[in-house]
C-alpha cells in the first residue's frame, strides 16, 4: 500500500500574528512553539517508512520538514505546485481583513495581483497527482492548510471543498492511500471547475 501523509506546517510568526502569507520571498520563520509542533510531527511519523518528504517554497514547510525528519536519511524534494494561495496585494493583511475582502467576492475572483482560489485549487489537485504518479511509496507532504483542506473534504465526497473539514491545526499528520488521493483530487478538480459562483471562507 502506497501511502502519502499531509501536514500542514508548525506555527510561524505569521500564523502567531494572524497576518497572510501567499509570497514565498517573504520571511516567517517558526516560534518556539511551532518548532516543538515539528519536534511532535517527527515523533508521530518516527516509525512510518518514508522514502521521501516534499514541501513548498515557502520556509516555514523545509523548516518544518527539517525537524521533522531530523536524524533520518530521508530525501527532501521541493514541490511549488502546494505553494500558499497566491494572495498578491493583499500580502501581510491580517486574518480579519482577508476575510473581509472574501465576503464580497467569490472563489473565482482572483486577489488583486494573485490567483482565484479555484485556480489554487486546480494547482493543487495538479501536485497530488503529480504526487500519484511520482515513485513514493510513502512519503511526508509538508505544506499548507488550505491543500490539506481541501483534500480531506473532497476525498469525503463533499459538495464543498470548505467543510465539514474548515481548520487544520499545524504540523498534525493526515495519513491518505492511494485510493483515497486519488478521490480527493478528481474531487478538487471537479469542485474548483463546477463551484466558482459560491463564497468561501478561508
Amino acid at each position: 500500500m502506497r501511502l502519502f501523509v499531509l501536514s500542514r506546517h508548525a506555527e510561524s510568526v505569521l500564523n502567531h500574528e494572524n497576518r497572510i502569507n501567499g509570497d514565498p520571498n517573504v520571511p516567517a520563520p517558526l516560534t518556539q512553539r511551532g518548532r516543538e509542533e515539528a519536534a511532535l510531527l517527527g515523533l508521530q511519523v518516527r516509525s512510518i517508512p518514508l522514502d521521501g518528504c516534499v514541501h513548498t517554497r515557502f520556509g516555514r514547510t523545509l523548516e518544518t520538514a527539517g525537524i521533522a525528519i531530523e536524524g533520518r536519511e530521508v530525501p527532501l524534494a521541493e514541490e511549488e505546485l502546494f505553494d500558499d494561495v497566491r494572495v498578491g496585494e493583499l500580502e501581510g493583511w491580517t486574518l480579519e481583513d482577508y476575510r473581509s475582502w472574501k465576503r464580497e467576492h467569490v472563489r473565482a475572483d482572483r486577489f488583486p495581483g494573485g490567483e482565484s482560489l479555484d485556480e489554487a485549487a486546480r494547482r493543487y489537485a495538479e501536485g497530488f497527482r503529480r504526487l500519484l504518479g511520482g515513485p513514493y511509496r510513502c512519503v511526508l507532504v509538508v505544506s499548507h492548510e488550505i491543500p490539506i483542506r481541501y483534500a480531506l473534504n473532497a476525498a469525503a465526497g463533499s459538495d464543498n471543498l470548505d467543510a465539514p473539514v474548515h481548520a487544520i491545526p499545524n504540523a498534525a499528520p493526515f495519513l491518505f492511500d492511494e485510493n483515497a488521493l486519488a478521490a480527493a483530487t478528481a474531487g478538487i478538480e471537479r469542485l474548483a471547475t463546477g463551484a466558482s459562483g459560491t463564497r468561501s471562507p478561508r
